[in-house]
């Protein structure tokens, strides 16, 4: 079993088998007969959860599961393998990914190429290629805003702005489903991309921070809309 599969299988299997109450999760050798591989490849998966601090393993007591304290790269892991994602996290993620794409809109306008900008462009054209099929924008949608990540030269940068998009990727082709938003979103591209063409940094911050306010604001409705008898749903009223 390759180690990317088994890590999202192993958080799949660990957070569908822990106990309710307390967190804990089957052994290590349980969880090697299980999955079919040795204990130190057992071993080695969890390390790698403890460090997302998906896990906690505690000396002469066993394997805990804990997805409160999750990093932004498992809550990606639990997007991939289908897991259920804490609604708060989701809205306080989709929060981070914008103040980190207006940035990212700032240093384009100083640091993007023309290999850049030819790449914006032909996002552009395949999405209106898209919006002329009536087929939504869910790929050209995030690769219009990684190659603006990307146009700011630093790869931590994108790095962490690709794990958001990994995150919402069963959620884009359903938020593109809607013919209307596709083409205002594609509208408010072009008007960000001749921002970026122009240099103009602070238009460019501003067109992106008003177009991912209509994402912002679609999670936090369909969060709100299915948490709002939960006490997370009155933490997020207040946020």
């Amino acid at each position: 079993m390759k180690e990317k599969n088994l890590l999202a299988e192993l958080a799949a299997y660990l957070f569908s088998h822990s106990d309710k109450e307390s967190g804990r999760t089957p052994s290590e050798r349980e969880l090697a007969e299980h999955f079919g591989v040795s204990r130190g490849q057992i071993r080695e998966a969890l390390a790698i959860l403890e460090a997302m601090r998906i896990v906690e393993r505690r000396a002469k007591s066993g394997i805990y599961i804990d997805t409160k304290q999750a990093s932004v790269e498992a809550l990606a892991l639990f997007a991939r393998a289908g897991l259920p994602l804490d609604p708060l996290q989701i809205y306080e993620t989709v929060e981070l990914r914008k103040i980190h794409e207006i940035k990212a809109a700032e240093l384009a306008c100083s640091r993007a190429t023309e290999e850049n900008f030819e790449r914006l462009r032909e996002i552009l054209k395949a999405s209106e290629d898209r919006i002329a099929a009536g087929e939504g924008l869910a790929k050209e949608d995030r690769e219009f805003h990684l190659e603006i990540v990307r146009a700011t030269k630093n790869s931590v940068f994108h790095n962490i702005c690709s794990v958001y998009y990994l995150m919402g990727e069963q959620r884009l082709p359903i938020y593109f489903n809607d013919p209307e938003r596709s083409v205002r979103s594609h509208a408010e591209h072009v008007q960000i991309y001749e921002a970026l063409l122009r240099r103009d940094g602070n238009l460019a911050q501003a067109l992106m921070s008003a177009h991912l306010q209509g994402a912002e604001s679609y999670w936090k409705g369909l969060i709100e809309g299915g948490m709002a008898a939960s006490p997370a749903g009155a933490a997020l009223e207040k946020a």
